[in-house]
């Protein structure tokens, strides 16, 4: 059976089971009609994770079976973009924020989606974070004002407003992330930077935390990159074939100087990786000055 054989309805598969249950057991909520279930699985699927569906949602279910590789990477899309937005979670947030929780340490995951804790600065984080990977954006901005804090993400260039947490929210956001970026938390009148790994639907993704004191407090710019942009090649960057075949030539020149150019991400690193994965680097000496380095290159040698 498949969901266009007859009235399936497509559904947020959080509303049955969180993420961690979803990938552990290769169980999917796919689609409802008439009170059934649509469930994808595979020939790894859990019967004890079927066991369980049948327990907990007490429904019909009927089952369709994938290849257990399209299942997997189905389970961390439909996760990813399961709803409520960032900013919505700032609200239920500014709703239900217990200020005694906002000191417990904060686990280190595996994944974001994987995340269970319902501490509300957690919570906040991790959707902000989630939705940056998912909305494609290259940096996180989290700004102090005097009667409130601003989050923006600059997506293509341009930096757009995501959510107003409430001011007093500030100095618990930006604690939470020097936690995770291993900065010194008690530290506010000197500039910092550290970095974290992460992983949001098994997307390995590093970021690069810089915080900064102001008048009204400290100011976070959180930069996201994407480990498999620095895996890139020239044809996937989207330039003119003519301009593509010049670049190409213009790195294997013996000697010279390639110059790119533009605002914070446009794609200068990305251009300039991808470049240097057109050279054969087992029969050159390839090496790299960078500030900082933000992608790992096989057989490069790399300094900062």
């Amino acid at each position: 059976m498949t969901i266009d054989d007859s009235t399936w309805v497509p559904v947020s598969p959080a509303r049955f089971v969180p993420y961690s249950f979803a990938r552990s057991h290769r169980l999917l909520v796919k689609a409802e009609d008439a009170g059934r279930l649509l469930v994808l699985q595979c020939e790894a699927s859990s019967s004890a994770g079927v066991n369980e569906l049948y327990r907990v949602l007490d429904q019909e279910l009927v089952f369709q079976r994938l290849p257990q590789d399209q299942l997997e990477r189905d389970i961390a899309q439909a996760y990813a973009k399961q709803d409520g937005s960032a900013a919505a979670v700032v609200d239920a947030v500014e709703s239900d924020l217990d200020l005694s929780q906002l000191m417990q340490d904060v686990p280190r995951v595996e994944d974001l989606l994987d995340a269970q804790d319902d501490a509300p600065i957690i919570r906040m984080i991790n959707a902000l974070l989630t939705q940056a990977v998912r909305d494609g954006a290259s940096d996180i901005h989290i700004e102090a004002f005097e009667h409130f804090s601003l989050v923006r993400f600059r997506i293509d260039g341009s930096l757009r407003d995501v959510a107003r947490p409430r001011r007093e929210l500030h100095a618990a956001l930006l604690s939470r992330i020097k936690i995770l970026a291993s900065l010194d938390i008690a530290e506010k009148r000197l500039p910092q930077d550290g970095r974290m790994a992460l992983r949001v639907a098994g997307k390995a993704v590093d970021v690069r935390v810089s915080t900064l004191p102001t008048g009204h407090g400290e100011r976070a710019v959180l930069r996201l990159l994407d480990k498999q942009a620095g895996r890139l090649d020239l044809k996937a960057l989207g330039l003119a074939d003519d301009t593509r075949v010049a670049l190409s030539k213009l790195v294997r020149q013996p000697h010279g100087i390639v110059l790119v150019t533009g605002p914070t991400g446009s794609g200068k690193t990305t251009t300039l990786y991808a470049a240097l994965g057109q050279l054969d680097s087992t029969v050159t000496n390839i090496l790299t000055v960078e500030d900082p380095i933000e992608y790992d290159l096989e057989g490069v040698g790399q300094t900062q």
